[in-house]
Parts: structure tokens; C-alpha cells; sequence
């Protein structure tokens, strides 16, 4: 339930507890409802309102105590902290989990101060209220909060909650992104859109201009500023996965470089937009795809049903913006955007 994790964006994962119930359109090909299921016999025990959630065992919650006392060893090899992610096949904010459960995962957070605790929930709305029923607040300086974006919606109603949630580090991860998204407002401080945002007051001695609190309650004695820290982008990956178009992650990163926010692209998912026929030396439209699966990208676009044909044994086809795309496979995909690997942190980060 804990490793050395094989995501790009941690080194380690661990799961207090597993089990959670899908919310969004991120959840529709859940990969840890799957393997809840895998592991239940073919039925995802633990999944869905009312299923019970499964604590893990006292060997697993002694991992992360471990990893914490490895950390002189760990940044003398690597010059920075050990990144846990948590939790994986989980989120620390479900409402169906035991708060007792959630206590103990805060006194294990304030216990190894040496990690750096990535706490990703969908659930950002219920952040604030259980945190509170802690004496341990979320901008203590170990603890970067994230949450999971996938669409436009999502973005203008989650966001605003994450930023009145203090956080020494805040941050989104769009996987699997599922449409353009516009986050430019999000990424510089103060932005007039916020909830709770007070024109003149955000910036006076003491005063919370995101949630409307005061400094001196304890929820906010530590970072409340108001700007996104990082955002993590990638396609969807495993059965059933829905292809992204490449100018959803191309507006991220570009939005990102001129907010100078750190941008860190994990993967394309199954998808790619990789141009075969150009490799392949062949001209325009000739080239011919590797044998898989295709889909025209576009929003209801379909081509007459004379070229439907012709555009399916095509590389890279670009029409009025639209967009073929090939099914090769995670790993055949990578990671690369325009040529380049993008893996960028948080600036500041300890």
C-alpha cells in the first residue's frame, strides 16, 4: 500500500486507508476502483456512498517513519526532500472515512517533518472543516495541497476553495484533462474573481482576503497567499482511456510559462498526436499510421464519409485544427511536448 513510487511527480505513495466513491468525469475510468475490484474478487468492495473504507495496516502507517529518518541519506544523494503522495487509491477528505482515521494521518504528517506530504483530493470543499478538527494546519510548511481538475467547470469551482485553504504549497493536477482549460487568472496573486476577495482588503495587516478569516484563528497562522504553486497535466492511461487533444496540455503550458509557474507534464495517456507519416519520410496525409486504434479529434466533427477512409490510414491529419489521433500505448506515447520533457517544481519548495 506504500512504495517507492514509479509517478513522475513523487517518490514515494502511501495509502492510510483505500476506498473511495467516483465525483467527477476524472473518475470515470477510475484505476483504483479497478484495482480495488481486482483485488475484491471482481467487486470494488470498498467503493460507492456507503461502502466501508479500509484502513491499512500498522506496518504500512510505519513506512513513511522510516522514510523520514532516511532523509540526511535521501538529500544528500538527490539535494531535496523525500515528495509522499497520499493517497493514491483514496482521498484524505472523503466524508465516508473515519475522522479518527484522518486525526491519526495528521499526527503522522507532524511527525516526519522531513517528507513533504502531496495531500490530492476532489474534495477540497470539505478541506477547510476537517482540518479545523485538528490543532494542525494545512500551511504547515511539510504539506503541499492539490487538487484534481479536468475540465473548465471544475477549474472555476474547486480552484477558488483551494486558494481560502492555507497551504505552503497549492497546486493542481489536470489528469486526465478532458477539455481546455483557462487558468491564467489563477496563476498571479489576488486575482478579483476569487471567493471571498475583498478589493483593498486582501492585502491589510491580518486579514484572509480569500476566505474572509482572520489570521489569529489558528486555521490560518501559517501561508494563505492566493495564487497556484504548480499544476501537473496529462492524458488518461488504461482500459477504456479517452484520448486528450494536444492543445489542451500546449494552453497549461503555455499559460504556465507566462505566469512563471512551474509546469510539470506527466504523460500523454494511451493517445498520442505523434506525426507517423512525417517519421516515416511520407508527405501531408500519407503516411501510414502503425496498426491500432484512431480517432478524429474534435468536438462533434465528423468528415464526409468518402474521406473517413482515407484520413483513418493517415499520420498526424490536421484539418481547420482538428486533430488524428493513434493509440499506441502508455509507454509508445511518453511524455514529451513539443519535443521536450517538461518537469518543473514548485519554486521555493524546501
Amino acid at each position: 500500500m506504500s512504495e517507492n513510487s514509479k509517478i513522475e511527480w513523487c517518490d514515494h505513495t502511501f495509502n492510510p486507508w483505500e476506498g473511495c466513491t467516483k465525483v467527477g468525469p476524472g473518475c470515470d475510468h477510475c484505476y483504483a476502483e479497478a484495482r480495488n475490484a481486482r483485488f475484491g474478487g471482481g467487486t470494488a468492495t470498498n467503493w460507492g456512498p456507503g461502502a466501508p473504507r479500509r484502513r491499512t495496516s500498522a506496518s504500512n502507517w510505519r513506512k513513511p517513519l522510516h522514510w523520514n529518518k532516511a532523509h540526511a541519506e535521501f538529500f544528500a544523494a538527490h539535494g531535496r526532500r523525500q515528495r509522499v503522495f497520499c493517497a493514491s487509491l483514496a482521498d484524505v477528505f472523503d466524508n465516508e472515512v473515519d475522522p479518527r482515521w484522518r486525526i491519526d494521518l495528521f499526527d503522522l504528517i507532524e511527525l516526519t517533518p522531513n517528507l513533504d506530504w502531496l495531500l490530492l483530493t476532489k474534495r477540497i470543499g470539505n478541506a477547510m472543516r476537517m482540518l479545523k478538527s485538528h490543532d494542525w494546519c494545512a500551511g504547515q510548511r511539510n504539506v503541499w495541497l492539490g487538487i484534481t481538475v479536468v475540465n473548465q467547470e471544475e477549474a472555476d469551482r474547486d480552484i477558488p476553495k483551494l486558494l481560502a485553504t492555507p497551504a505552503h504549497v497549492k497546486f493542481l493536477s489536470m489528469e486526465p484533462l478532458r477539455g481546455p482549460v483557462d487558468i491564467a487568472g489563477y496563476l498571479t496573486p489576488s486575482f478579483p474573481h476569487c471567493i471571498a476577495f475583498v478589493q483593498g482588503k486582501q492585502m491589510e495587516d491580518g486579514y484572509c482576503g480569500r476566505c474572509g478569516g482572520h489570521k489569529s484563528d489558528p486555521i490560518h497562522r501559517r501561508d494563505t497567499h492566493d495564487y497556484v504553486d504548480w499544476v501537473i497535466a496529462g492524458g488518461e492511461s488504461g482500459p477504456g482511456s479517452r484520448p486528450m487533444h494536444p492543445t489542451w496540455p500546449r494552453m497549461l503550458r503555455d499559460q504556465c510559462a507566462a505566469a512563471g509557474v512551474p509546469f510539470l507534464y506527466k504523460q500523454w495517456g494511451e493517445w498520442t498526436d505523434e506525426d507517423w507519416g512525417e517519421r516515416a519520410g511520407c508527405q501531408d496525409t500519407a503516411g501510414v499510421l502503425p496498426a491500432g486504434e484512431f480517432l478524429l479529434m474534435s468536438e462533434g466533427y465528423m468528415p464526409p464519409f468518402d474521406q473517413q477512409e482515407r484520413l483513418a490510414a493517415a499520420g498526424n491529419v490536421r484539418l481547420d485544427g482538428r486533430m488524428l489521433m493513434d493509440r499506441v500505448g502508455k509507454k509508445a506515447a511518453g511524455r514529451m511536448l513539443d519535443g521536450r520533457t517538461h518537469d518543473e517544481f514548485p519554486r521555493g519548495a524546501p
